[in-house]
This record gives C-alpha cells, structure tokens and sequence, in this order.
C-alpha cells in the first residue's frame, strides 16, 4: 500500500484500514478479549486484544491533542506529556492502563469516535497544509496522521489475524 500523499489519499487510506480492522475485531472471540495473547509493545511483554484497542484509541486521541494543543497557540508535547520518542512502550502501558476497565464494546466505540474526530480534522485542512510543508521536523501533518491511524490499523490488523489463525 502507497503511502498517502494527499488528503483524499490519507482520508481513503484511513476508512480502508479501519474498515479491515473492524471486520478482524469482530472476529474475536468474547472470552478473549482480555487474555494476554499478543505480543506487548514493550519486548518480552504481552497483551490482551482488548489492551490493542486501548493502544489504538490512545495513539488516535494523542493525535487530536496535538492538534487542538496547536489550535489554542500551545507548544508542543510530542509524542506526550513527560514522554520521550524512545519511551514509547511506557505509553503504551499507560494507555492500556487508562482503558483496563473498560469493556470490548465501549472499547471499539470509543476507538471509531477517535478514528471519526481524526477524519473529522483531516476534513479542516487542505492538501498544502497536510503535506505542503514539515509539520514536527521533517514530517508533514499528514505523515503525522498517517503514522499514527493508518498505520498502526494495519499493523494491529496483522497483528489480531495471526493470533486468530492460531488460537
């Protein structure tokens, strides 16, 4: 799959991995939702179907606070507040944390919201401010996005169908 270019690009790249997510999400089964099945985010770790979605949902709000962060002339916390690029696997704990209690159902709602509010934003911009000049260092906004929506569907895709083909 190209990398996305343009707004329709990214916007069609977004409903399309999304869209293969959701059909494989619906595949899991209840009971495991929260069994520690895949492999974590942090090596030697592991974590459940359910701690995924927390992942996913974290990385698209983190993405809306960015924007809104910029929106209200504040500086920057990327890629969160108190963490550095190479702590990643400690925010994806926090997230999974954040959402531990939180059922499969209220999980995939609240992932398509963000999903929604994203598509949403990409909405508000044209293609020169999307990919028309660096956003944060040398990426563009919407390789920003991209990397934080698209991408990690299809890796979480990759992910869940591995798991299924073996449980």
């Amino acid at each position: 799959m190209a990398v996305p270019a343009t707004k329709v690009d990214l916007l069609a790249a977004i409903d399309r991995t999304f869209a293969q997510l959701e059909r494989d999400l619906d595949r899991v089964p209840l009971s495991a939702v929260r069994e520690r099945v895949l492999a974590g985010h942090v090596k030697n770790t592991s974590m459940s179907p359910a701690d995924l979605l927390a992942y996913l949902i974290g990385w698209n709000q983190q993405v809306l606070t960015w924007h809104r962060r910029r929106t209200e002339g504040l500086p920057d916390e990327l890629p969160a507040p108190g963490i550095k690029w190479n702590e990643l696997g400690v925010l994806a704990q926090r997230y999974y944390a954040e959402h531990e209690n939180e059922s499969w159902d209220q999980l995939r709602a609240q992932l398509r919201r963000a999903k929604n509010a994203i598509t949403d934003l990409i909405h508000g911009y044209s293609d020169i401010e999307l990919y028309g000049q660096p956003w944060y260092g040398k990426w563009t906004m919407g390789r920003m996005i991209s990397f934080n929506t698209s991408s990690p569907y299809t890796n979480s895709r990759g992910r869940i169908r591995a798991w299924l083909r073996t449980s």
